[in-house]
């Protein structure tokens, strides 16, 4: 890899075409991202078959599965997923498990309601089953009466995504690092690594809605329809107080549901975008970068770039 940052990365959404996420792959690694975060949302492309494309046609390449979640895939399952691509491709491979997007799980008729248990027993299996050790668990939710993978040991990080303080504690308690959602405030950043993230030292992960442009208004645009959509979420609400960013959620989760997303964008002004994203000028891409490294992100992983070129471009600004 060339020579960028070695804690910048760029996620990708599962929303691309196969061309263009091929082209925005080969972009991020020409650009030196450290790895390739693969989202997972329902109803878009698969990340575990994306990543084993990827890996084939990239000998350097590092993937994050993000964030598999129990309640849509049995422990088990992910386990066996993320130990067949790290025997594959060895040292290549991290997992993050996550509850899912509230949204997504809803419209999929998913209850995930009550998470953390699950949570901590889906990382506790995943673990247990990737030790290469055989298992038997009798928990609330999953059971697994003495079987191991039959790929043995394999050793793959495991990362959390959380939001609130308990699974904030969770992951740094029992997680190797902890991913912070896209649309989080540095304010927000800090309070979790300040207040919730237990274990000193546990690694951050911080997603960011990110565009570079030399026309900053235009890089600022770009930025209101993935913010609309992330912060109608009631799990940001913590994460808007923060920032001081005046929001109502309510508002916005009405426009989206009536499919009315101009009037969502316009809700999303300059100063939302300012607290909540890193857009503008190139160089301004690479203060706000800074400023979430600055706040505790040992990884600052780029999100919502739509193309090749914007990637080399966003990629560059970070190197600022």
């Amino acid at each position: 890899m060339s020579a960028a940052s070695p804690d910048v990365s760029v996620s990708f959404d599962g929303r691309d075409p196969a061309d263009v996420m091929l082209a925005k792959a080969d972009a991020a690694i020409e650009g030196g991202a450290s790895s390739i975060w693969l989202a997972t949302h329902l109803f878009q492309r698969d990340p575990i078959a994306t990543a084993g494309v990827l890996l084939g046609r990239h000998a350097s390449l590092r993937i994050v599965l993000t964030a598999l979640s129990p309640f849509v895939m049995h422990p088990v399952y992910i386990a066996m997923a993320a130990g067949t691509l790290n025997e594959m491709f060895p040292g290549r491979i991290s997992l993050c498990l996550g509850v899912g997007a509230p949204v997504d799980l809803a419209n999929a008729g998913i209850d995930a309601t009550a998470p953390l248990a699950p949570m901590r027993e889906t990382l506790r299996l995943c673990r247990a089953l990737l030790s290469g050790a055989t298992v038997d668990h009798d928990g609330a939710r999953f059971q697994v009466r003495g079987q191991a993978l039959s790929v043995g040991r394999q050793p793959v990080p495991l990362l959390l995504a959380a939001s609130g303080p308990k699974m904030l504690r969770l992951a740094g308690d029992e997680a190797d690092g902890v991913v912070l959602s896209a649309g989080a405030s540095v304010e927000y950043m800090e309070w979790c690594v300040r207040n919730a993230v237990a274990r000193p030292g546990c690694p951050v992960h911080a997603f960011v809605y990110t565009a570079a442009a030399e026309d900053a208004a235009a890089a600022r645009d770009r930025m209101r329809r993935p913010l609309s959509m992330t912060l109608r979420g009631g799990h940001h609400a913590r994460n808007l107080e923060l920032a001081g960013s005046r929001l109502n959620q309510s508002d916005l989760t009405a426009a989206i549901a009536a499919g009315d997303h101009a009037r969502a964008e316009r809700m999303v002004d300059d100063d939302i975008v300012a607290r909540h994203a890193a857009a503008g000028a190139p160089a301004d891409v690479a203060r706000r970068i800074a400023a979430y490294q600055a706040a505790g992100a040992d990884e600052v992983v780029l999100a919502a770039t739509r193309s090749a070129e914007e990637i080399k471009t966003v990629l560059a600004a970070a190197k600022l």
